[in-house]
C-alpha cells in the first residue's frame, strides 16, 4: 500500500471566491440575455494538497459555501466524498436545496473529488475507473444574438478548424416570438456547415407545445437531429408529447438539481437523451447516479456546459453520448486554468497527460481582476 492509502487524511479547509468576467460580444437564447459570467470557485484542502471546483452562478454561493458547507466538511476524511456529499444535502434542508445551494455543494463535490485523486496521485479518470479513453465533444453557441457573420465564423470555427462534427445553435427567440428568424438561422447553420456535421438546436423552453410541434416538423427538413428544451424542461408531459410526435431526439436536464429530478424526468418518458449538470445536481457523485439512472432507463447521458469538470466523469460511464464545449465556459476555463483539453477531431481525453485530479491549476495572478466575493 502506498504512503498515502494507509493514512487517514482529513480535509483541513474550504475556501470560497467567485469570479465574473464579461462576455466577449452579447449572449442570448430564448429565454435570457447576459453580458457577464460568474464562476464560483472552491478550494478543498488537505495539508500542502488542495483540490478544485467550480460552478457556474450567482456570486452569493461563495457566500453559502462558507457559511453552510465549509464547516460540515472540514475535519471529516476526505477518502469519503460520498458521505460528505450526503452531510452536505441533508444539512440545507430549510436552507432550500434547489438552485445555487445545489450549485455550492456541486463546487464542493468536485473539489473533494479532486483532492482525493490529487491525494492519491491518480488522474480523476482513474480513480474513478474509465470506461472510455476520450469523450466525444460537440460545440455549442450560436447565441440569437449572433448576426450571420458571427453565427459562420463560429461554426466554421468548430467544423473546418478544430474538426468537431457536431454543433448546436441557439433557437426560440425572445420566448420564440421569432420563429421565422429561428428557422432562416438553422438553414443558414447547415449550408455552413454541410450534411455531414450533426446539427442541434436548443429552445431553452422557448415555445408552447404546439409551436414547438411545427417548428420539430421543420428542423427535420434540415436534417436536426437534436431538439433540446423544445418547452420548459418543468413540462414533462409537453416534452413527452413531442418525443412521441417527432423524430428528433427530444434532450432536457441542465436544471435537475436533485437525484429524484432525474427520476421524474425519466418516468415520464420525456427525453431521448438525459442531460445533467455536475455543477448544479451535486457534483460529480450525483452526476454519476444520474447516468445510471439513465442506462437503467436505456438512455445516453450528455453533460451539460462546463466542459472541464464534466470529462472525466464522462469518461466513466458506459452510456455517454458527448460532453458540451460551451463557447462561454469554454473561454472562461481557458481563461482561468492550465490544464486545457483539446477537442481537435471532435474529442477530448481526460487524463492522458497523467496529471492529477481533473489536471486544472489556477492561474490566480492572471484572474485576481475578476473576483467579485472572497472568502
Amino acid at each position: 500500500m502506498t504512503a498515502a492509502l494507509t493514512s487517514d487524511p482529513r480535509v483541513t479547509a474550504i475556501r470560497a471566491a467567485a469570479y465574473t468576467v464579461p462576455t466577449d460580444a452579447p449572449e442570448a437564447d430564448g429565454t435570457l440575455d447576459w453580458d457577464a459570467t460568474t464562476l464560483v470557485l472552491v478550494s478543498a484542502s488537505s495539508g500542502d494538497v488542495s483540490g478544485i471546483g467550480y460552478t457556474y452562478g450567482s456570486p452569493v454561493t461563495a457566500q453559502v459555501v462558507t457559511e453552510h458547507l465549509a464547516g460540515l466538511v472540514e475535519g471529516r476524511c476526505a477518502w469519503d466524498v460520498p458521505a460528505l456529499n450526503e452531510a452536505m444535502s441533508r444539512a440545507v434542508r430549510n436552507t432550500g436545496r434547489p438552485g445555487l445551494v445545489a450549485g455550492a455543494i456541486s463546487a464542493v463535490d468536485i473539489a473533494l473529488w479532486d483532492l482525493k485523486a490529487r491525494l492519491l496521485g491518480l488522474p480523476l479518470v482513474r480513480l474513478l475507473g474509465a470506461c472510455a479513453s476520450d469523450v466525444p465533444v460537440y460545440g455549442s453557441g450560436g447565441f440569437t444574438t449572433y448576426d450571420d457573420e458571427q453565427l459562420d465564423r463560429q461554426l466554421r470555427g468548430w467544423t473546418e478548424e478544430q474538426g468537431i462534427p457536431r454543433v448546436k445553435i441557439k433557437i426560440g427567440q425572445s420566448w420564440g416570438t421569432e420563429e421565422r428568424r429561428d428557422l432562416e438561422r438553422v438553414v443558414r447553420a447547415r449550408a455552413c456547415v454541410g450534411d455531414g456535421v450533426e446539427l442541434y438546436v436548443d429552445a431553452n423552453g422557448a415555445y408552447g407545445r404546439k409551436q414547438a410541434a411545427r417548428v420539430g416538423r421543420r428542423l427535420a427538413d434540415e436534417g436536426v437531429t437534436w431538439f433540446e428544451e423544445p418547452v420548459s424542461s418543468d413540462d414533462l408531459m409537453g416534452l413527452a408529447q413531442l418525443r412521441g410526435a417527432l423524430a428528433l431526439d427530444i434532450a432536457a436536464g441542465e436544471y435537475g438539481y436533485t437525484l429524484a429530478y432525474f427520476g421524474h424526468m425519466l418516468r415520464a418518458e420525456s427525453v431521448d437523451c438525459l442531460q445533467a449538470d455536475a455543477t448544479r445536481c451535486g457534483g460529480i457523485t450525483v452526476w454519476l447516479r444520474a447516468a445510471a439512472l439513465a442506462e437503467s432507463a436505456g438512455l445516453a447521458v450528455s453533460c451539460h456546459c462546463a466542459p472541464h469538470v464534466h470529462a472525466h466523469a464522462a469518461a466513466a460511464v458506459p452510456n455517454l453520448r458527448h460532453l458540451e464545449w460551451f463557447h462561454d465556459h469554454v473561454r472562461v476555463e481557458r481563461l482561468f486554468f492550465t490544464g486545457i483539453l483539446d477537442p481537435a477531431g471532435g474529442r477530448v481525453s481526460p487524463g492522458a497527460d497523467g496529471s492529477p485530479g481533473h489536471g486544472l491549476e489556477l492561474r490566480a495572478a492572471h484572474v485576481d481582476a475578476y473576483r467579485t466575493a472572497r472568502s
